[in-house]
């Protein structure tokens, strides 16, 4: 980020998949919604981390794809509009590997329905990007259980993934190339830039 700060680099994208791990966000109350107990959290191998990102608790795990822009928004300061192109990246994306997935009034991330597939917690630092967007691929979803994901309750939705959706097991490495394909040709109309390195 540095680097990107320092106009030394241009914008990037940092794919990972994260060993098991629970990340609580700046919201108040946020750890409040950490379900599970330190004795199952090491039963299941699950790490809970502190994280400067924005947004509540949530999960990352092997199945699933975290992506994260470092991104100047210099050009246009406005964070909510970042937000936005995010989720239409991954609407888009999810449309064309066969999942219509939309906002939801009032919640962050996208949803089928009342099934949430996708998460975002974005930072920013003078205005360049950091954290991003998790998007449940092949994500073991029992690991979910062990919070109330982004402080939705039950009764406001589920968690769901692009192999429960589909019935079968997906290829990570065409989901991260579509999703970087959108990202590319999603930026020139969003933020006015003629090319993104």
């Amino acid at each position: 980020m540095a680097q990107r700060i320092g106009g030394e680099i241009g914008d990037i994208l940092v794919f990972t998949e994260h060993d098991p791990v629970f990340t609580t966000g700046l919201r108040r109350g946020a750890a409040a919604n950490l379900v599970w107990d330190s004795a199952r959290l090491a039963k299941e191998g699950i790490a809970v981390v502190q994280s400067n990102r924005g947004g509540d608790i949530t999960y990352h795990g092997p199945g699933q794809i975290v992506g994260y822009p470092v991104v100047s928004l210099a050009p246009r300061k406005d964070l909510h509009a970042y937000l936005r192109f995010l989720e239409q990246v991954l609407i888009n994306s999810l449309g064309s590997l066969g999942l219509a997935a939309a906002r939801r009034e009032g919640k962050t991330g996208l949803w089928l329905g009342h099934r949430k597939i996708a998460a975002l917690g974005v930072a920013v630092r003078r205005w360049v990007t950091y954290h991003g967007f998790s998007l449940n691929v092949n994500a073991n979803l029992d690991h979910f259980q062990g919070i109330v994901p982004c402080g939705i309750g039950a009764a406001d939705g589920t968690v769901t993934s692009m192999q429960a959706e589909l019935g079968r097991e997906i290829d990570l490495a065409e989901v991260k190339v579509v999703v970087a394909g959108g990202i590319l040709e999603t930026a020139a109309g969003v933020f006015d830039r003629g090319s993104h390195g």
